[in-house]
């Protein structure tokens, strides 16, 4: 048993949620970076933009493939030990990326701290669980996304700022004073959990990774002009491993890829709206500082600080989204939500061919506020229907559903540009909102039977 069965009581709450805040805030912080540093980099490292995706790629691909490893490993271990050790790994990880003088070198290194990050994102919610009191999850949801909207905010205005005074590597040097600050108060501040009793299963976390690096690498391997045949059978390779996967899964009392809990339709389909959301997510994020130098003539500074609307958006929809998720369904404010989202990200494949920086914003600003809307009430949706007890294999499907559809949605930008060439940077935002529209029906079959499923008012 928790020594604390219903939260923290505070200070420690505070303390906690201030430490696991500031570590979320490092590793998004990172992504949206690199995201916008991404042609700067490519242009420095002499690489082509297709090759250059690797550098948000081969972060998201170790996280896709040891994240759910990871979750289960934290129910046996204790979350805060795969939280620290995670943080410590990433930390060192950045470092070695500022010091990298290669794209390879960078790419190896991003993988590496992608491993970290998948040991911070693997238990991160899993920790909010025992941090906050079950009755107030959804207002603590709902600052967690808001700290990851103020990072992603501050993200594309710092790249923006160093890259103006600085050369790249500085962008990563940065999570070193973060991470080593969170490293020093970790230890005393996160909550226990209880120990599962249960072996790791390392068969399972080895087809599991097979699974996942497969299923984007074949993505990749589309979109870099590889033969079909090699993409066909890639795919097949990975639903044979699936097959087996699961079967072997359903027999288990604690499963490490979590049959259980998709089991339940609330779950399984609320996992589906995330990952076709992430998806739309990455599809623009990836493609946009692209669309912005290269197409409209930008400068990286600018591109920066035109892409912070959308998170400033984000950051004030998300705690209000997240307060509503105790009232009402998450099916309906995350169907709100993405139709939103896809036509702020329509508005902006439509853009004028010399837009005025209004243009942009305010199609920025109406992205992040339908993806704000979304995220809170499909996370509490998630974590909250989860038995306690489940809350790792929760919190490891909640981040496997966000990295899956964020690989994907990097994948399909590489696929946009190696077969469309610059057309692709519409056409990406085009496949975005269509995959947030697709996100938006799934989260509505939620409606049908939410009054049993969840305990929140009825309208």
């Amino acid at each position: 048993m928790s020594e604390f069965p219903d939260g923290l009581p505070r200070p420690r709450r505070d303390w906690a949620i201030a430490t696991i805040g500031l570590v979320i805030i490092m590793a998004v912080m990172d992504g949206a970076i690199a995201n916008v540093a991404l042609p700067t980099i490519a242009r420095d490292l002499h690489t082509n933009a297709t090759n250059s995706i690797w550098i948000v790629n081969g972060y998201q691909l170790a996280i896709a493939v040891s994240l759910l490893p990871l979750a289960a490993l934290g129910e046996i271990i204790t979350y805060r030990r795969v939280f620290i050790a995670g943080l410590a790994l990433f930390t060192f990880a950045s470092l070695l990326c500022a010091l990298s003088l290669s794209f390879w070198m960078l790419a190896a290194a991003r993988i590496l701290q992608g491993f970290g990050a998948a040991g911070i994102m693997s238990v991160n919610t899993a920790l909010l669980r025992f941090t906050w009191p079950h009755a107030e999850l959804g207002r603590g949801i709902g600052v967690n996304a808001l700290l990851v909207a103020v990072a992603a905010a501050l993200g594309p205005t710092v790249a923006a700022a160093i890259l103006s005074i600085a050369s790249w590597p500085y962008l990563f040097a940065v999570n070193i004073p973060l991470g080593l600050m969170a490293l020093a108060v970790a230890g005393r501040t996160l909550p226990d959990s209880p120990r599962a009793q249960q072996r790791f299963d390392s068969r399972s976390a080895i087809m599991s990774a097979a699974m996942f690096a497969l299923f984007v690498t074949s993505i990749d391997a589309l979109g870099h002009g590889e033969a079909l045949w090699i993409f066909g059978g890639e795919m097949v390779l990975t639903g044979l491993i699936a097959t087996v996967l699961v079967r072997q899964q359903l027999a288990l009392p604690s499963p490490l890829l979590p049959v259980d809990l998709l089991g339940q339709p609330l779950i399984a389909l609320s996992v589906g709206t995330s990952i076709l959301s992430f998806t739309a997510q990455m599809l623009a994020l990836v493609s946009l500082p692209f669309l912005l130098q290269t197409r409209l003539g930008f400068s990286a500074v600018a591109t920066g600080l035109l892409i912070t609307p959308w998170s400033v958006a984000t950051g004030f929809a998300a705690p209000i989204a997240g307060r509503l998720s105790d009232r009402y369904p998450a099916g309906l404010l995350s169907a709100i939500g993405l139709i939103v989202f896809a036509s702020g990200l329509a508005a902006l494949a439509n853009m004028p061919a010399q837009p005025a920086i209004a243009d942009v914003i305010w199609r920025m600003a109406l992205c992040g506020a339908g993806f704000g809307l979304f995220q809170s009430p499909n996370n509490r949706a998630m974590i909250g229907n989860a038995p306690r007890a489940r809350a790792g294999g929760a919190a490891g499907m909640l981040g496997t559903a966000r990295l899956l559809g964020q690989t994907t949605g990097a994948a399909l930008v590489a696929l946009c540009f190696g077969q469309l060439g610059a057309s692709g940077q519409i056409v990406a935002l085009e496949v975005a909102a269509g995959a947030a529209v697709l996100g938006a029906c799934i989260s509505a079959i939620r409606l049908f039977d939410w009054p049993q499923k969840q305990n929140v008012r009825t309208l």
